[in-house]
């Protein structure tokens, strides 16, 4: 087996080498639901709006953000552990009903407020 030495001074196997080079590449979340590592155009940004929790379609908005993989599944498991308000750092209780939509693929979901589609006016 051929080793790579790396100017730290680490000496790193070829296929320890391209693993590292794929996560650097491209960013890797871990779902809130399911625990899972997943590239982040696999998962959906979450963010507490108002108290309630939003879909951040364009991954834009400001704070803390969770990361879910759009299954119901995910959600579900996410919603039993209680984990939004934990990774979100947000006491008390979240509304998710705007989460529910975008994985049911309901209604837009409401994102922040002065956003075009989440001005309820």
């Amino acid at each position: 087996m051929k080793v790579e030495a790396l100017d730290s001074g680490v000496v790193r196997s070829p296929r320890r080498a391209a693993e590292h080079q794929t996560h650097r590449d491209s960013p890797v979340r871990t779902c809130v639901g399911c625990r899972q590592r997943a590239l982040i155009g696999e998962l959906f940004r979450v963010v507490v709006v108002d108290g309630r929790l939003a879909v951040d379609e364009r991954r834009r908005l400001p704070g803390r953000g969770a990361w879910l993989h759009p299954g119901p599944e995910c959600l579900t498991k996410a919603e039993r552990r209680r984990a939004f308000p934990r990774a979100l750092r947000d006491p008390g209780a979240l509304d998710a009903q705007a989460v529910r939509d975008h994985v049911a693929g309901g209604a837009p979901s409401e994102t922040a407020p002065g956003h075009p589609r989440g001005r309820t006016e």
